[in-house]
């Protein structure tokens, strides 16, 4: 990455990459999401919640639908591959400081062509945090993601504010108060994509989409890493699980 890339990403907390993946591997890429998307995939509505109401008319938060898969890595050698490429980690580590990553997960986010889902305004870390701001999630773009079809859009420099508090519940998945954050009031930047293009951001950056209203498909599976020193609030790993018992059972018997 050169000096003004890094630069942007400091300043504005995203960063479009071009090309990262040969025409060769996206259309192995698209192949497999093909196959998986026709073995296993079912269509919704995706995200659920009240937000849905609050950033589309009444008929349209009712037809909108779109296709998530996640953990493409366990089905497929070909994302498998995809998820260790060494100018994508590359890139991680680069704007992690340099530092080394690890793999954290995958999952597809399909639009359907013709009214495919929006997703509300949000950032990505109360659906995995961290102990810290070392998180990027990667945009790895299958299909051109023109504005029509409801590409990226980021408010720029949003990371900077740290996490935010966004209304969760068993009702929705999280998401910022309209209020404070929609896109009539809220200033955002469209990123458009060409297939291969990976868009980088930080979890603490506020992102939204528009519906896919194109009639293609918007595929993009986004694949999350973070810097080894950077652990889950949420989950415990197996080597974490086994300490954890190791010292129980130590415990246990010093007292007996």
């Amino acid at each position: 990455l050169t000096a003004d890339q890094k630069q942007f990403w400091q300043d504005n907390g995203y960063l479009r990459l071009e090309k990262v993946f040969t025409p060769e591997q996206v259309q192995d890429q698209s192949d497999e999401l093909e196959r998986m998307m026709q073995e296993w995939g079912a269509m919704g509505q995706g995200w659920r919640g009240p937000w849905r109401k609050a950033i589309m008319e009444a008929d349209e938060a009712d037809q909108a639908k779109a296709l998530i898969l996640a953990g493409l890595q366990n089905y497929s050698a070909t994302y498998l591959q995809a998820v260790v490429n060494p100018t994508l980690t590359g890139a991680v580590s680069t704007l992690l400081g340099d530092t080394a990553v690890e793999f954290h997960h995958s999952v597809l986010h399909a639009k359907a062509p013709g009214l495919g889902t929006p997703f509300p305004m949000h950032q990505d870390y109360p659906f995995y945090p961290h102990d810290g701001a070392d998180f990027v999630d990667c945009l790895v773009h299958l299909d051109d993601a023109p504005p029509a079809s409801g590409c990226l859009r980021v408010v720029s420099g949003s990371h900077k504010k740290g996490p935010l508090e966004h209304i969760t519940g068993a009702h929705t998945r999280p998401y910022l108060p309209p209020q404070d954050y929609h896109p009539e009031i809220t200033a955002s930047v469209e990123v458009p994509a060409r297939a291969g293009d990976v868009i980088f951001f930080s979890y603490y950056l506020v992102h939204w989409s528009d519906l896919n209203r194109s009639a293609e498909w918007r595929r993009s599976v986004r694949i999350g890493y973070h810097a080894a020193h950077t652990h889950s609030y949420t989950h415990l790993t197996l080597p974490t699980i086994l300490l954890v018992y190791i010292s129980v059972l130590a415990v246990s018997l010093k007292k007996k």
